[in-house]
């Protein structure tokens, strides 16, 4: 019997090594191939060679799969089929997200299709990439101040479902207060389900006054409409102002106007003015600084919401390499309002990852803390009494956004984005947990 399983091991391993050897001799044979579709489209006849560069786009040596695919993309860009080009690419990126030449000539592509936003997207990433030539860093870098030059026009619009388990942030249970006639409850709200029907429209235009000086102008509407039409939000977004660009940054400085309807009612509007600031300080890392003042007018709650928001934010963002990068962010606004007790201040903080990985997805993690204080004492029930208290919230938000540039439909990509909110309060009655989901289709021209 010993034997026996000895021969049947010794015929496995046989087997094994004759496959192996097969497979490393068709691997062996696709170098040749290549070379050979090399040799033949230099001597002239590209159609017989792109038909060998097509056939090994599924050769199991990932290297060859990948230069053919490399040469049939710079192909379509010689004979200036960019969108052609785009697609090998992608394909590219979606094996091998940290091949940085294949993410460099992308961007040259987007480039001359004016899809700025993209272009500069893949040069950052290309920039991180380990053991870049001096040279080609000054390249990018001055490609990058190029696109700040001619990126006139940037629209996006996005749609999609979001699905929310508590869209009124209720708390439910029971609260009670002790009386001379015993207690008195009453139900708070419980938590309402809802799905939202969202839509973003918006973009930017720059009217070009020199080389380093334009006036940015930019519109937003935003909308979400629930089935529950008493949290419909419809939100109107206006700014502008001078803007000076320079390789390594920009600075704009703005006037800005926000009107609000909530519950398909009248809720506020504001005024104000922003300063919006960006800078490169390394090839890998970049940071925003922002300032934004507004003066705030409520349709049906002036008596005591009325007021000046005030609030700065700072935007850090590094590149581990071509692939991989972190965004940290962190901020502080200041509510005043005409009753003390709704004025606060309100630190935030947050860092994010996000990665280009296989099989061309894109997944973004980011925790975000919020910290509220407010002023003035308000009364409120604790313990089965009426106490009077400053309220001091905090509140975490864990979100992770997943999406597939393979899925591309007519320029939208799918996003998915699923998110966990809970707030925690020295007032009971304001505590609140919930998951909310958004599915959407972005595009950005």
């Amino acid at each position: 019997m010993r034997n026996i399983f000895a021969l049947l091991f010794l015929f496995i391993i046989g087997f094994s090594s004759v496959c192996f050897a097969e497979q490393n001799k068709d691997v062996d044979k696709d170098v040749d191939y290549f070379n050979t579709a090399m040799k033949i489209d230099i001597s002239g006849d590209q159609k017989t060679a792109s038909q060998i560069y097509y056939a090994l786009l599924q050769s199991e040596n990932t290297d060859v799969s990948l230069a053919s695919a490399l040469t049939l993309a710079q192909k379509f860009v010689a004979a200036e089929d960019f969108q052609a080009a785009i697609k090998y690419y992608k394909w590219i990126l979606q094996q091998k997200p940290d091949f940085s030449q294949a993410r460099f000539e992308l961007a040259l592509c987007y480039m001359k299709l004016n899809r700025w936003n993209q272009a500069d997207y893949q040069l950052r990433l290309a920039l991180a990439a380990k053991d870049l030539p001096d040279d080609a860093k000054q390249l990018m870098i001055f490609y990058r101040f190029l696109i700040k030059q001619n990126k006139s026009w940037n629209i996006w619009f996005n749609f999609g479902a979001a699905p929310d388990n508590n869209i009124n942030n209720g708390k439910g249970g029971t609260e009670c207060i002790n009386t001379i006639f015993g207690s008195l409850c009453h139900t708070l709200k419980e938590p309402e389900s809802a799905v939202g029907a969202n839509l973003s429209l918006g973009g930017t235009y720059e009217f070009t006054l020199s080389d380093q000086w334009r006036w940015k102008s930019e519109a937003n509407i935003y909308s979400n409409t629930y089935t529950n039409h008493d949290y419909n939000d419809l939100y109107l977004f206006a700014a502008t102002g001078p803007r000076y660009i320079w390789s390594r940054g920009d600075i704009w400085l703005s006037g800005i106007g926000v009107r609000r309807w909530y519950g398909d009612k009248r809720y506020n509007w504001s005024y104000g003015t922003m300063l919006d600031t960006n800078y490169d300080f390394t090839p890998r890392l970049s940071g925003g600084l922002s300032f934004r003042f507004t003066n705030n007018t409520y349709d049906f709650y002036g008596d005591f919401l009325n007021g000046q928001t005030y609030s700065t934010n700072m935007r850090l963002s590094y590149s581990f390499n071509s692939w991989l990068y972190t965004v940290f962010r962190t901020g502080i606004l200041r509510e005043n309002t005409v009753n003390p007790i709704y004025s606060y201040w309100q630190p935030n903080i947050s860092l994010g990852l996000g990665a280009e990985i296989p099989y061309g997805f894109h997944v973004y993690v980011e925790p975000s803390f919020y910290f509220s204080q407010y002023d003035d004492e308000r009364l409120v029930v604790k313990d089965g009494n009426f106490s009077e208290i400053k309220e001091k919230d905090f509140l975490q938000r864990y979100a992770i956004s997943i999406s597939n540039n393979k899925f591309d439909i007519w320029g939208f990509v799918p996003t998915i984005t699923v998110a966990y909110t809970r707030r925690d309060s020295n007032i009971w009655q304001q505590e609140y947990s919930k998951i909310s989901a958004a599915f959407t289709l972005q595009q950005r021209f």
